[in-house]
């Protein structure tokens, strides 16, 4: 057994993520006998002091049957009234099956921004830990109801990471219908399967579909969530659901995602890169980021040659270098309209209360470094 693949096994703290179709029937219903044994494998891990938080898709096919929808809805009124449906009917199928065992389960439903704002994650990050110690199974989905495009994660496989590293997980287990990650299509002759990613450069030759009939993730999310957990300190396990079983117990199968040691973000600087709601923009000319992407230096007046939004100190801020290519954000510590006037100025050209960096380096996190 690999060092990983044994650290998954022992993990006291995991999130399984299960994706619509390992939910549903080929009609698109809910099935208690799919969650039924999903739940079995999830009971047998917490026998063994494993404390788990569930992620579930599957809201809006869920509601698309009793509300007599074929295909998948488009437009997002639809898929709104589809998950209030739907998400009364999973969450009545995922507490059945957990009573069956005397446990409780907890609905938490989030948004984007809800993630976005740091006094509601640690709010969901406080609920979520009651549930763990109240003997609980938390089970989180995104809240369809009220999400909009500009309040979405994307995702479950997104939303996943991020509740991983809200919750300092020890392993994310994302379960799909691929038994592992390949270089294409598994379906395609010659298809290679990959057994551990380490670096990007593990994935330069691998070609990642998209979501099917009843979902929005497919592999590239599930790879992009998987990158993105990693990067937060979080080790993940990839395989099918059928595998459930071997995956939460021994995890010798799927593909797993190493972290970077010595790479891992802080909480903070995850929250800020990942989840944060940028309120503004700061433009930087190629010498600032130089000096940002070498990391460990703050963000001064004279690097910054345009700000966008109207932010206030303390908000978080994208910045863009020359060709408006994404290099980080931060913590800025002025107010657009003080910023406004400091533009290219070095630090002994302004006033005292001034001279203070735009972004301190311990408030500052960039893409550089990324998995």
């Amino acid at each position: 057994m690999s060092d990983l693949r044994s650290q998954i096994a022992s993990a006291r703290r995991i999130v399984v993520k299960l994706g619509t179709s390992s939910l549903v029937d080929d009609t698109g219903q809910v099935s208690p006998a799919k969650i039924d044994r999903i739940v079995d494998a999830i009971e047998a891990r917490i026998a063994r002091g494993t404390d788990v938080v569930v992620v579930s898709s599957g809201a809006i096919a869920a509601g698309m049957v009793p509300l007599g929808l074929k295909t998948r809805p488009r437009d997002l009124a639809t898929k709104q009234a589809a998950a209030s449906v739907g998400q009364i009917h999973l969450a009545q199928v995922w507490g059945a099956s957990f009573a069956r065992y005397g446990r409780a389960t907890g609905q938490v439903l989030l948004t984007q921004s809800d993630a976005g704002s740091r006094e509601r994650a640690r709010n969901a990050q406080r609920t979520l830990e009651r549930l763990r110690q109240m003997g609980a199974v938390p089970i989180v989905n995104e809240n369809d109801t009220v999400a909009t495009s500009e309040m979405r994660f994307g995702d479950n496989d997104r939303l996943s990471a991020i509740v991983a590293t809200l919750i300092a997980a020890d392993a994310l287990v994302l379960l799909s219908d691929v038994d592992a990650l390949y270089d294409r299509n598994p379906a395609e002759p010659g298809a290679v399967r990959i057994d551990e990613v380490r670096t990007g450069k593990d994935l330069e030759a691998v070609q990642a579909g998209d979501g099917g009939v009843f979902g929005t993730g497919g592999m590239a999310a599930k790879v992009s969530a998987a990158r993105l957990a990693a990067r937060g300190g979080v080790p993940v396990l990839l395989t099918a659901t059928e595998n459930i079983d071997a995956a939460l117990d021994h995890a010798q199968v799927g593909t797993v995602f190493h972290t970077r040691p010595g790479r891992k973000l802080s909480a903070w600087k995850f929250w800020a890169l990942y989840a944060a709601d940028a309120e503004g923009v700061l433009r930087l000319d190629e010498g600032a980021v130089e000096a940002v992407t070498r990391g460990g230096t703050s963000l001064l007046a004279v690097g910054i040659t345009g700000i966008e939004g109207e932010f206030h100190a303390g908000d978080i801020v994208e910045i863009l270098g020359p060709d408006s290519e994404a290099i980080g954000r931060g913590e800025v510590a002025y107010d657009a309209a003080e910023l406004a006037g400091m533009l290219g100025r070095h630090s002994d050209e302004l006033p005292e209360q001034q001279r203070r960096p735009v972004v301190h380096a311990d408030y500052l996190s960039n893409y550089a470094s990324r998995l």
